[in-house]
């Protein structure tokens, strides 16, 4: 249990950590702090948090975590705003999908409370975004993956995961670049490659033919550009906080596609369907070892 937990940015991520620990009776008061207040005020109405507050130095008064849940291109900025007011004992976490680049800001920035300083990403989410877009459900059975530094307080790494157990997630511990070097493969590179193939049907439809589309489109096309409804602004931090690695991984995949282009073009048949055996065996393994 906490006193006081105060979020920056009610979305999502920052906006089901509230009502996951609302729920489980882990946190007594919810500041929130964002960019928005037409969405902070309807965070309140909601129930998510017990007060909006656009006021740095009263918001995180006798603050227990702050948890940074805005795009990750906002690191900086918000860590600047925020080091004045934080405790000696306040532990600060965030939920950013990328983690190299958040480790080295909070060193450089908030040195003095560095030691309290929790990374964290959630490997949870939805297309959706905004206060409305909250769910206490969001983080059950999910992994959270932590990536504290060898300074990092034992105690502030023992009560942020608590908190996130009782929102029901479990806990994975990892480096910084490891996290960052498999989510560029896993969820980095799958939502260019939505995006990407979202703007190839742009350019190549016509007004005449969208509604066809449409039409003839079945579940394998929803499924497979669902998460290019995601948000921009986060995607486009993401991107350019993860580059190298991400281009790394593009790289890798257009050789894949290359390698079918071949096989299309010298009609194999044989070699394609081991080509799609592979990845349907691939995908069942994988599968297979989640459950």
């Amino acid at each position: 249990m906490i006193n006081k937990l105060a979020i920056i940015g009610i979305g999502l991520i920052g906006g089901s950590f509230a009502l996951a620990l609302r729920r489980a009776g882990m946190v007594k008061h919810i500041t929130g702090l964002g960019r928005s207040k037409k969405n902070l005020q309807q965070a309140q109405e909601l129930g998510i948090i017990d007060e909006a507050s656009a006021d740095y130095e009263t918001a995180l008064e006798k603050t227990d975590l702050i948890l940074l849940a805005m795009p990750v291109g906002q690191t900086t900025e918000i860590l600047k705003k925020i080091k004045p007011f934080i405790g000696p004992k306040t532990i600060i976490s965030d939920v950013g999908s990328t983690k190299q680049d958040v480790v080295t800001s909070a060193r450089l920035l908030i040195p003095e409370s560095f030691k309290n300083f929790v990374p964290a990403h959630p490997i949870a989410g939805a297309e959706l975004s905004g206060a409305n877009a909250a769910n206490a459900d969001l983080f059950v059975d999910k992994n959270i993956v932590l990536t504290p530094s060898d300074e990092t307080n034992i105690n502030s790494i023992e009560i942020l995961s608590k908190l996130w157990q009782g929102c029901g997630a479990h806990i994975l511990s990892m480096k910084p670049y490891q996290h960052d070097e498999l989510l560029a493969m896993t969820s980095h590179l799958p939502h260019m490659l939505a995006f990407t193939f979202m703007n190839y049907i742009f350019s190549n439809s016509t007004k005449k033919n969208t509604e066809s589309l449409l039409n003839f489109s079945g579940g394998g096309f929803r499924d497979f550009t669902r998460i290019a409804e995601s948000s921009p602004e986060m995607w486009r931090d993401i991107c350019l906080a993860n580059r190298h690695l991400l281009l790394q991984q593009i790289r890798a995949y257009q050789n894949e596609l290359a390698h079918m282009n071949e096989l299309i073009e010298d009609g194999d048949g044989s070699a394609l369907e081991k080509f799609f055996l592979k990845s349907q065996i691939t995908r069942k393994r994988l599968l297979n070892n989640k459950n």
